[in-house]
């Protein structure tokens, strides 16, 4: 392994960081921290018409929320930088103009219309799309003469003839034939660095020792690999991981439900859930544990180690991680983590006693699967949002469960306070004052006390609720016509 171990995560800034992404960074991230190594963040912003500061700012907030920080990036002062691609076009113009002089680059005047007739027609014919080298041979003459018309080239690589192999860290041994990929652009009509060409610059000036990343970069390696050839640089060591795939395995997209890192954030998935679920993707742990600290991933885990194939995206999965996350929360933490969706229904949470949003997180720990599901269950511990569901109204219209109702009351009227130590003894008394047991007392119970037919345990919830709303909800399930 590398003395100095440099990796970087690149996005480009035209959207949202989707989880296909963040699972890249995330493999990097690991990757320099299991080896000593530097985590590079580098925006690659030269699509100027796309990129936007906002979707930088996102990207840089979702990757912290998971987790994942870097030594070197947008912000750092360092010899390697500066870390976003358009400050750096001085240097891509300067490599340009070297490739210039050897004559290992061209103008080409093709226009897009042609460019898309001539795949059509290569496709048509069983042949993969390449650029057939019309502008290699053209004369300064005829540059000139084209120029002088308004025409803005762009600048093309001259490729060789014979293979491109290296070695891929998860696919093995890769061989690429030249004649297969055609003379490809290094500098767009706009003057901008394509990203073959600007990736190349960037990754050797920062001097990144593994290059990460999904397995549909595969078709730029051999590519970037001449370009390195061409500046006689050596290229760094190579690692294409598959792709994620939806449940029908296409690739996932947006049909196959949320993709982004900020919509599973929002739903009120727990950072370190997500990051675990994202790992698995693909990796197994030794242990063959899947419940995993960042700490023992970073120890345990290995780019050899990783599937060749591509790992099918399972919500109920990630759901379950994060079901277990959320029980392992301290109280007072998940209460913390719970306010911005109590806030968000509408109730005055400043004026709630934080122990008792405390009480409420852990008597509901065992029922969430997402923090956002806390909207569910405001009915039972806030009166604002208390109403009957129609199978709780079902369920309390029934004749025997109202009699049912009656009883309990009746009990309750001559009850103590309820508290955690006096709650089993009501339920024990209530059995015995109705003659029902189990789901036929419980059943009425939760729905004339919670309004719901599920939830969590009313030993656990009767306390929280107290007596005097007990016994108004419960009159209230018997004015339920």
């Amino acid at each position: 392994m590398s003395a100095n171990v440099r990796v970087r995560f690149a996005p480009a800034p035209t959207g949202l960081l989707h989880i296909g992404n963040a699972r890249t960074a995330l493999f990097n991230y690991i990757f320099a921290k299991h080896y000593q190594g530097t985590f590079i963040l580098r925006i690659e912003d030269t699509d100027v018409e796309r990129s936007t500061d906002a979707s930088t700012d996102r990207i840089l907030e979702d990757l912290q929320w998971l987790g994942i920080f870097w030594e070197e990036g947008p912000e750092s002062n360092t010899a390697y930088g500066p870390y976003r691609q358009s400050q750096r076009l001085s240097l891509y113009r300067d490599y340009t103009e070297r490739l210039v002089r050897e004559d290992k680059v061209y103008k080409c005047f093709c226009s897009n219309e042609r460019l898309e007739a001539l795949r059509k027609e290569q496709l048509s014919k069983g042949k993969m799309p390449r650029y057939d080298g019309r502008c290699r041979s053209l004369s300064e003459e005829e540059i000139k003469e084209i120029e002088s018309a308004g025409q803005r080239p762009v600048l093309r690589f001259r490729v060789g003839r014979g293979s491109i192999v290296f070695e891929d860290i998860i696919h093995g041994r890769m061989n690429f034939d030249a004649d297969g990929i055609g003379d490809f652009i290094i500098i767009r009509s706009d003057g901008m660095a394509a990203y073959n060409f600007a990736c190349v610059i960037d990754d050797h000036l920062m001097e990144v020792s593994h290059v990460i990343r999904g397995e549909d970069h595969l078709s730029n390696t051999p590519r970037q690999i001449m370009i390195y050839e061409a500046l006689k640089w050596r290229p760094p060591i190579f690692a294409h991981h598959p792709l994620i795939l939806g449940p029908d395995r296409s690739p996932l997209s947006k049909r196959h439900g949320a993709t982004a890192v900020s919509q599973y954030r929002e739903e009120g998935f727990l950072p370190e859930a997500l990051l675990n679920y994202l790992v698995l993707l693909g990796w197994t742990s030794p242990s063959g544990e899947e419940l995993l600290s960042l700490k023992t991933i970073v120890e345990e885990f290995s780019l050899t180690a990783l599937s060749k194939s591509a790992p099918i995206f399972n919500r109920k999965k990630l759901e379950w991680l994060n079901s277990l996350y959320i029980r392992k929360k301290e109280e007072g933490r998940l209460s913390e983590l719970l306010l911005p969706y109590l806030k968000k229904s509408g109730l005055p949470i400043h004026q709630a006693d934080p122990d008792r949003l405390t009480q409420i997180s852990g008597v509901l720990k065992e029922n969430l699967v997402t923090l956002s599901q806390i909207e569910e269950y405001l009915g039972i511990f806030f009166d604002e949002k208390f109403s009957f569901e129609d199978g709780a109204r079902t369920i309390l219209l029934d004749f025997r469960n109202r009699e049912t109702v009656h009883i309990v009351l009746d009990v309750l009227e001559a009850f103590p306070e309820i508290t955690p130590d006096t709650v089993s003894p009501l339920l024990s008394q209530l059995g015995e004052k109705t003659g029902r047991r189990g789901k036929d007392l419980y059943a009425p119970l939760r729905a004339g006390i919670t309004g719901k037919t599920k939830g969590p345990e009313l030993v656990k919830t009767l306390p929280l609720l107290g007596k005097e709303r007990i016994i108004r909800r419960l009159r209230m399930a018997l004015e339920i016509t």
